[in-house]
């Protein structure tokens, strides 16, 4: 191996999926972490350190930073839900979770939860993401910029008001400019000065390094093959540039720190790259009369599982329908798409859904989190681990989900709804991503949100406004009916309804009619149902079905 050709760079999940689209509690400011590092390190013997369980951390959070349970819950949550799992064991806790009879019950299950301590610090840490800062909102990005940055390709706007999820330049500057902060909040209590910073002597110990690897990965020479940062770090023939001792088992903070900042490079398989060199898709064709070209590129022909990107942008009018292996697992960003029917029917990774409007998406199982951003009157419908929305007005969900639905800032007029459709595939690509039908806590939303905490802005869909969905494509598979069933209100208003249906049935079949006037009233019932599909929009989506001329079908792709 060539030691020089060692390439850092930081992931981009901890970022897309881990980091809540909201500014943190204030609470989790480098101050308050600090002391958690020392303090968790003083209860090792409490459920504190290495593994940090979740009554210990409750009590950290709600008797030492004042945080709301539901709010603790949520950043442990969304920090375990990162952790790598096999599907059985995550069907196995939704299990655990719906047998319990009471609050109590949940309670003593989850006390029985821990997450890797110095995982989790850096996980609190990296919720700064989001952060809004007043000078950041006046004047656009950080200033004075500590080095001259490269503008992210992606679909910019002021950082300010534009969530950074996505946007890898963003993850780059935000590791580099916090770096020294990062590795302090990593360090033992007794490598710190008085003041909790680092001495030019100090020591970062490898279960340190390994905790960083949460968040930084790497390569060596071009190597196909990606190693945690720890592995690059321990390496042999890097302990001179790394800074670690064989002797103390310990690495030089300030050669550690060096190293980092001269390897790390850009993401390989994160957006911009996808954008740049990632592989066209050609699954969206053109609408004649619009200027507005669909773009979906992928990266999964050169990245590694648990690193595949899907991102689509600006389809237009038109219905666009996946069930394929350039899914399966990947990290999906739909951008500015209007007025289309968008079916991605494979098991997703996570899905961000970004400026877009009139549409409806009907998504296969997403493993991890789901997210809608400044999006107007769209409809969703998905089994999913985590549904968060912010500045949303006119939007409706039809979800499964074991957690609870987050409301965070911005949004009005929200509507959620049972998930009523299915398709062949689903209950396999549901056990693939380790997602049950119960619990579910779709009617149970939790608004995350400083400016206003109103309830009014959510509603349940009425039973009478509520009909079920089909998914109108052949495919192969064992699924015939919606996963769990519906609940009783709403299944009680479609018998009702399917009630009325054969009165009418009925009716007509008495009036006797003869042939002419049977004629008749299907020509009146006829233009009847036209003009609803015309007053309802359902016209464009009935037509969208139709296959585009041969010159331009969607890929198999």
């Amino acid at each position: 191996m060539d030691q020089s050709g060692v390439l850092l760079w930081v992931k981009a999940e901890p970022f897309i999926v881990g980091a809540l689209q909201v500014p943190p509690p204030s609470k989790f400011s480098l101050h308050y972490l600090r002391k958690i590092s020392t303090y968790v390190r003083t209860r090792a013997m409490e459920g504190a350190y290495p593994r940090l369980y979740w009554s210990t951390w409750r009590h950290i959070a709600c008797g030492k930073l004042q945080l709301a349970k539901d709010l603790a819950w949520l950043y442990f949550e969304i920090f375990d839900s990162l952790a790598v799992k096999t599907p059985e064991e995550r069907l196995e806790w939704s299990e655990i979770l719906s047998n319990c009879m009471s609050e109590d019950e949940v309670e003593k299950q989850r006390n029985q939860l821990s997450v890797d301590t110095l995982q989790f610090l850096l996980f609190l840490y990296i919720q700064q993401l989001n952060k809004v800062s007043l000078r950041t909102s006046l004047i656009g990005e950080e200033w004075p910029s500590p080095r001259n940055r490269p503008q992210s390709p992606d679909l910019t706007e002021k950082s300010s008001c534009h969530p950074k999820n996505w946007n890898d330049y963003s993850h780059q500057a935000f590791v580099c400019d916090h770096l020294s902060d990062l590795l302090e909040l990593l360090l033992d209590p007794e490598q710190l000065t008085a003041s909790f910073h680092s001495a030019h002597s100090s020591l970062v110990s490898r279960e340190a390094v390994v905790a960083l690897s949460f968040l930084i990965e790497g390569t060596v020479s071009r190597a196909r093959k990606i190693y945690p940062l720890h592995e690059l770090a321990l390496w042999q023939p890097l302990h001179a540039e790394s800074g670690f001792s064989r002797i103390s088992k310990t690495f030089s903070f300030y050669k550690l720190e060096a190293w980092l900042r001269a390897c790390l490079t850009g993401n390989p398989f994160a957006t911009s790259a996808c954008l740049k060199s990632g592989k066209k898709l050609a699954w969206a064709h053109q609408v004649e009369g619009t200027t507005k070209r669909a773009k979906i590129a992928c990266n999964t022909h050169v990245a590694p599982r648990m690193h595949r990107m899907v991102v689509m942008s600006q389809v237009y009018k038109q219905t666009l329908a996946k069930s394929s292996d350039t899914l399966v697992g990947a990290h999906v960003k739909i951008h500015r798409c209007n007025e289309s029917f968008i079916y991605l029917l494979s098991p997703l990774r996570s899905v961000t859904i970004e400026k877009c409007r009139n549409s409806t998406f009907v998504l296969g199982p997403v493993q991890t989190a789901l997210h809608l951003h400044s999006c107007d009157n769209i409809k969703v419908i998905a089994v999913c681990h985590r549904l968060s929305i912010s500045s949303t007005a006119g939007c409706i969900f039809h979800i499964l989900t074991p957690t609870r639905p987050l409301i965070l800032s911005g949004n009005q007029t929200v509507t959620f709804a049972p998930f009523h459709t299915h398709y062949p595939m689903l209950e396999d690509h549901m056990a693939r991503t380790g997602l049950a039908t119960v619990p579910n806590y779709w009617d149970n939303p939790m608004i995350v949100c400083r400016e206003n905490s109103d309830t009014s802005v959510f509603r349940l869909l009425p039973p009478c406004e509520f009909y079920v969905f089909i998914i109108p494509f052949e495919m192969e598979g064992d699924t015939t009916e919606i996963p769990g069933g519906l609940p009783a209100a709403y299944q009680k208003a479609l018998a009702q309804r399917e009630q009325k249906i054969q009165i009418w049935q009925k009716t007509v079949k008495e009036a006797r009619l003869t042939k002419d006037q049977r004629k008749q009233f299907q020509v009146l019932v006829e233009n009847k149902f036209y003009e609803w599909l015309i007053n309802t929009g359902h016209r464009q989506q009935l037509d969208s079905l139709v296959p585009p001329a041969a010159g331009s079908k969607q890929a198999a792709g």
